[in-house]
């Protein structure tokens, strides 16, 4: 029996150190993930680094499960920032699978750095240089062409070289400076040789001068003169007799 008790207790001992040994000798979260720069109409499966954008998000994927992560973004080049001046910071835990993201943001334009801190790196951040650059105008308006004015609501766009139009005549007019179709023109209305009339009321006035042909009336006075003359005559041989 002597001999039993030490080797139960060797053998209980044993045991107890291969059920703490996991707890014991537990590696820690690795720095085996990584982080990409992705525009905010990027899906989140993804896993291609997008240096360009405008509205975007940081996108983490194959860390450890339930990371820390601690994140800053600096000012990097071309904007109005001193270069290494911090726009932007968070801080939040990674899923089970190792991946999260943060929410949409936005920055000037410019070239800016990302630096990328978790539990368990290796030296120093990760981190990406990228740039926003967005286009001007407002989300839903149509740019301006040049040479274009601005249109107010319920307004039609002028086209280029194109004055916007003045307040519409009261009256139809024709091309040329035309009359409109129905109206008579001046020498429509009076023929040709006729007197001006006065007043505007031709109908109450003879008509005198070139529109009685003169011909005609001489011939007719000819003709009586000679009819007179003939009666005369006959009269005066009838006396004789």
């Amino acid at each position: 029996m002597r001999i039993l008790i030490p080797a139960g207790a060797l053998v209980t001992a044993v045991t107890a150190s291969l059920l703490l040994a996991p707890s014991a000798f537990a590696t820690p979260k690795g720095d085996n993930g990584t982080v990409k720069i992705h525009d905010a109409k990027t899906g989140e499966e993804l896993r291609r680094n997008e240096p360009k954008v405008c509205s975007f998000y940081l996108d983490a994927f194959g860390f450890d499960a339930s990371q820390k992560v601690q994140w800053h973004i600096e000012a990097w080049a071309n904007n109005d920032l001193d270069k290494g001046e911090t726009v932007k910071t968070g801080a939040f835990a990674l899923d089970g699978s190792g991946h999260g993201r943060t929410t949409d943001m936005t920055l000037p334009d410019g070239q800016y750095k990302l630096f990328w801190n978790f539990e368990g790196e290796n030296g120093k951040a990760k981190h990406k240089v990228f740039k926003t650059d967005c286009e001007p105008g407002k989300p839903g308006e149509e740019p301006t062409k040049p040479g274009e004015e601005p249109t107010k609501p319920g307004e039609e766009p002028t086209r280029p070289g194109e004055e916007p139009s003045a307040t519409p005549s009261t009256g139809p007019s024709a091309p040329g400076g035309e009359q409109p179709s129905g109206t008579p023109s001046p020498s429509e209305s009076t023929p040709a040789g006729a007197p001006a009339t006065q007043g505007g009321d031709s109908g109450n006035l003879a008509e005198t001068g070139s529109s009685a042909p003169v011909g005609m009336m001489a011939a007719v006075a000819v003709a009586l003169a000679a009819a007179g003359g003939f009666l005369v005559m006959r009269r005066r041989k009838a006396q004789q007799h």
